[in-house]
């Protein structure tokens, strides 16, 4: 008696290791890995940049310095250096890693994109830096 228990332990522990195959899970949990992706765009100046990055919503709501911490010239200043040196290692897939650096950032420091841009991308340098373990020359802080 007391080693049918164990096999029937035993069996409900191996059971309850299966995979998930087959089940179906709640749609709106699918609809909410949408939230991480951030749309930056300026339809009268027709730029538009889209964040894809899981966890960056949440990073930019919890952990980044709130709107307004920056100046908007300490930001355009931030992201002119970071842009330059980003785009710098996309066109080097040899000596950094081409999934992390996939495309150009067209950052043009002539163009007021407004603060919410300038305050978006930096943070995103910051979430990038320290989700994918990246150092820049130019420091990114929270």
């Amino acid at each position: 008696m007391k080693n049918i228990i164990h096999i029937l332990l035993l069996a409900l522990f191996v059971y309850s290791c299966g995979s998930t195959g087959g089940k179906n899970f709640p749609s709106d949990k699918i609809a909410n890995s949408k939230n991480d992706t951030v749309r930056i765009a300026n339809d009268s100046l027709e730029y538009e940049i889209i964040v894809i990055e899981p966890g960056f919503n949440i990073f930019i709501n919890s952990y980044a310095k709130p709107r307004g911490y920056y100046s908007q010239n300490y930001l355009e200043n931030k992201n002119r250096l970071l842009v330059s040196e980003y785009n710098q290692r996309v066109r080097q897939p040899m000596t950094y890693n081409p999934d992390l650096y996939l495309n150009e950032i067209n950052y043009d420091s002539n163009i007021d994109y407004g603060y919410e841009v300038n305050y978006l991308l930096y943070n995103y340098f910051v979430y990038f830096s320290r989700h994918y373990n990246q150092r820049f020359s130019v420091p990114t802080r929270i």
